[in-house]
């Protein structure tokens, strides 16, 4: 069993950075590959970005390639999305997801979820 729980939400300005951190329990987080989602009014979650257990690979959706960075710290039980250069279609509630398998992009091969934590970007 593992716990997500997601920090460091808020309300930014286009152009601006942000960075999301989602703590994790247990002492298995190293066991599974991490990956952010969101999910904005009336549409479904969608894929971000993914990595794997040991953090060296990582995967982008291509809306945020080159302006988000997923990393993670074993140590700290601790994902991170940097968020850089934000738009105003990033605005959603962002979730982090624990997964067996890497790599992956559908929800369904997620097994573990946060509550989620809101970004809104200003125009």
């Amino acid at each position: 069993q593992v716990q997500l729980v997601e920090s460091g939400g808020g309300l930014v300005q286009a152009g601006g950075s942000l960075r999301l951190s989602c703590a994790a329990s247990g002492r298995t987080f190293s066991t599974y590959a991490m990956g952010w989602f969101r999910q904005a009014p009336e549409k479904d979650r969608e894929f971000v970005a993914t990595i794997s257990r040991t953090g060296l690979t990582t995967y982008y959706a291509d809306s945020v390639k080159g302006r988000f960075a997923i990393s993670r710290d074993n140590a700290k039980n601790t994902v991170y999305l940097q968020m850089n250069s934000v738009k105003p279609e990033d605005t959603a509630v962002y979730y982090c997801a624990a997964a067996g398998r890497f790599p992956n992009r559908r929800t369904d091969d997620y097994d573990y979820w946060g509550q989620g934590t809101q970004v809104t970007v200003s125009s």
